[in-house]
């Protein structure tokens, strides 16, 4: 069977997440440069090996002070971990739309494995005859599980920021090749 090779399109493709702020808000931040490829056995997304990064200097929260703030110690330490990574090997199917997809997240040197909720939006061949497929992508990661520690407690005893990251993606992904395998 022929392994097919696909890339992201980042110029129709998003990623943000969200934390809790005083556990009453949700502060919403996205990541502007990052990079993905699939790899699948044909055109089965159920044999789908993911490869995800993504430069940590490149996140916002439309806040430059807190945006900072992100960069530091305190958080993603970026300047000793400039990137995170994840490499999804089992993207399990649920039904004919959705999957499970199982990988390892790395970020701030800690890898853990984490399991995200993917829906499948559909193949089309576009204007130029390339394949495209879409996807929205969703989950949830506890970010003291990767070293993002940060914690504050507001003057009446709340809490300052959640330890639940909430991630949600959209991305398109272009057919490059297909190679032939023994």
């Amino acid at each position: 069977m022929a392994n097919t090779t696909w890339a992201l399109d980042p110029t129709h493709s998003e990623l943000m997440f969200k934390v809790r702020h005083l556990l009453v808000s949700n502060v919403t931040g996205h990541i502007k440069n990052f990079t993905a490829s699939v790899e699948t056995q044909g055109d089965d997304m159920s044999s789908a090996k993911v490869n995800f990064s993504a430069e940590v200097n490149s996140i916002t929260t439309n806040n430059e002070q807190r945006d900072g703030h992100l960069m530091a110690n305190d958080f993603f330490d970026q300047a000793n971990y400039p990137q995170m990574t994840f490499v999804g090997d089992k993207m399990e199917k649920v039904d004919s739309d959705n999957y499970k997809l199982h990988g390892t997240l790395t970020m701030r040197g800690n890898s853990k494995p984490v399991t995200l909720n993917v829906s499948y939006g559909g193949s089309v061949i576009d204007p130029w005859g390339n394949t495209r497929v879409g996807f929205e992508v969703h989950g949830k990661i506890n970010r003291k599980d990767y070293g993002v520690s940060f914690s504050m407690v507001s003057e009446t005893g709340g809490i300052l920021l959640g330890e639940d990251v909430t991630i949600n993606a959209n991305v398109e992904f272009v057919k490059v090749a297909a190679a032939v395998t023994a």
